[in-house]
């Protein structure tokens, strides 16, 4: 959290000029009862109508100068907080971007999304906040005391007994609230990641007819987010009741011991004007005690997020090395040896003594039931999970050796969900190479099998992609994700079941021209269909993490039981 408050440093002259300018404002509105002190005992008495037209407009500038001074500090305060909530965000978002798979994993999206939204106006308000009365109301109200000494000795011992009363009731009832409020942060994720699987799944929710349940679910999740809203608001909301109740027998006490000692009529207006003001700063200050206390659990929570954990990628790959474009003389394009990895807190291993040599130019096919680790194998060759035994290299080079940028400019990986972004095809492509000239997209296009789907769209390549790509079909989708990867020209080419919404016609196409393609030196290609690995140079088969397998198809079918079922289960039994 101390590292965060850093991040305000660019902003010193707002820090420091706000709080001034309260604190200008607060000294002119202590002298505003000794003003009016001075027109009841002096002026009105005397009918000196000069001196209280004076006083009047002592007033007048008084309260003109603090309304000045108010403005001001409100710009400054104002500006600080945006800065600083502004500077959150993009550390967050930046943090994000280089979060490895498995703190994203441990996070989850709608967490993140919180975070960079509700959890930064948090900070952003309780900025604001302080930076406007953490100084001024503290200030005032202890100020009212020094005045009230000044005003009337003999009385002013009511503030010394009411102000520690109050301060104290405050902070009790604020140590009650802390942690409730976390939990308020908590329950507004789990609304929100309701609300992101319910609009990404809606299809399928409308498919099983289940709008009924999941609104009872989303219901649920409300009526508990409100329930502990509400509680925290009700802890809350006795400060006021509380702190009124104390200043008015405070305000009693001063009107009944200034009755017995025939205290003049502007002692009696003064010390009640100190007293209201105190009431009105120990309100603030107790609402600037409330936003403090969620500013400070959701700056815990922003820090979470922010502090990088021993297995993040920025910590498994040098992020900002010197770009390292060399490779070793060999012609082996990828290596595992030994390879053993877990998922963070996921107990047993993805990936057990994993071990095989990839050659340039070669065609790899990785086959295996659901959960076997295919993905996970692919995953660890790309970085984006580190390993916990053994050694990953590619081109002789271990991936750790590399920075991010040029590991992932040796490596084109289609996943297996699609995903593209608003904006046009020609974006989505772009995203492979910012660089890439009309040819290189459209020969991506052509060799992705995408072409001519493209081309029937108004605009051609320029064609509009909505939210998700929705208005593309799974194989369109697909397609386009496997051209955006050609157009990097990647040395190592990774398909992740990225034909498994195209009919046999159109995949066995990809794959013919992808084969044939000198441009690839190595292709990875994932399925769980035998007929997309098949014409594979050679054929990884993988069973709860392991490589239990290796061969060539037809080499398979005679020595592997794992890869001759599941030909079986879709070709029938071998005569």
């Amino acid at each position: 959290m101390k590292t965060l408050l850093k991040d305000l440093k660019p902003h010193r002259k707002e820090v420091v000029l706000a709080p001034l300018f309260k604190m200008l404002e607060a000294v002119f509105e202590l002298f505003v009862p000794l003003v009016m002190k001075s027109i009841m005992d002096v002026g009105i008495p005397s009918g000196d109508r000069g001196s209280v037209l004076r006083s009047a407009l002592l007033l007048v500038l008084l309260a003109f100068v603090g309304l000045a001074s108010a403005v001001t500090a409100q710009y400054f305060s104002a500006k600080a907080a945006t800065g600083f909530a502004g500077t959150l965000r993009k550390k967050l978002f930046r943090r994000i971007q280089t979060m490895s798979f498995s703190a994203l994993d441990e996070h989850g999206a709608s967490t993140l999304i919180t975070r960079m939204t509700s959890d930064v106006n948090q900070v952003q308000n309780g900025v604001n906040l302080t930076l406007r009365l953490f100084l001024r109301s503290p200030f005032i109200v202890f100020g009212a005391l020094i005045m009230a000494f000044v005003v009337d000795p003999k009385r002013a011992w009511i503030f010394a007994v009411v102000i520690p009363l109050l301060l104290a009731i405050v902070f009790f009832i604020l140590l009650i609230a802390l942690p409730r409020y976390k939990k308020v942060q908590s329950s507004l994720d789990t609304v929100t990641r309701s609300t992101r699987e319910n609009l990404s799944g809606v299809r399928v929710i409308r498919a099983f007819i289940l709008e009924d349940s999941e609104t009872e679910k989303f219901i649920e999740r409300n009526r508990v987010l409100r329930s502990l809203q509400t509680g925290v608001g009700r802890i809350s909301a006795f400060l006021n009741p509380v702190t009124y109740v104390i200043i008015n027998l405070g305000l009693v006490a001063i009107l009944y011991f200034s009755g017995l000692a025939n205290s003049t009529e502007g002692t009696v207006i003064a010390l009640v004007n100190y007293m209201s003001q105190i009431l009105v700063e120990l309100v603030k200050l107790a609402n600037l005690l409330i936003q403090m206390t969620r500013a400070a659990a959701s700056l815990s929570r922003i820090s979470e997020v922010l502090s990088p954990a021993p297995d993040d990628e920025n910590e498994v790959m040098l992020t900002d090395a010197p770009e390292n474009g060399s490779s070793l003389e060999t012609d082996t394009a990828v290596r595992f040896d030994h390879v053993s990895m877990a998922y963070r807190n996921a107990g047993e291993n993805a990936l057990t003594d994993v071990t095989f040599t990839a050659k340039k130019g070669e065609t790899i096919g990785i086959i295996g039931g659901t959960g076997s680790g295919k993905s996970t194998l692919v995953s660890v060759l790309s970085g984006l999970y580190p390993i916990d035994e053994g050694n990953v290299e590619i081109d002789g080079i271990p991936i750790g050796d590399y920075d991010r940028r040029t590991l992932r400019n040796k490596i084109g990986f289609v996943m297996q969900h699609s995903v593209l972004f608003r904006g046009t095809v020609r974006d989505n492509l772009l995203m492979g190479d910012p660089d890439a000239d009309d040819e290189t997209l459209v020969k991506a296009l052509r060799d992705a099998q995408a072409f001519d789907f493209v081309m029937e769209k108004e605009g051609g390549p320029d064609a509009e992609v909505t939210e998700g790509g929705v208005n593309f079909s799974g194989g369109q989708r697909q397609r386009l994700q496997i051209a955006r990867a050609l157009v990097r020209r990647p040395e190592i080419l990774i398909l992740d079941d990225a034909s498994s919404a195209l009919d046999f016609q159109t995949d066995a196409a990809l794959r013919e021209t992808i084969r044939n393609d000198k441009g690839l030196r190595t292709v990875f290609i994932i399925s769980a269909r035998t007929a997309s690995v098949m014409h594979a140079d050679r054929i990884l088969v993988m069973e709860e993490g392991r490589v239990v397998s290796e061969g060539t198809h037809r080499e398979l079918l005679d020595s592997s039981e794992v890869y001759r079922e599941i030909y079986e289960s879709q070709y029938g039994e071998i005569k």
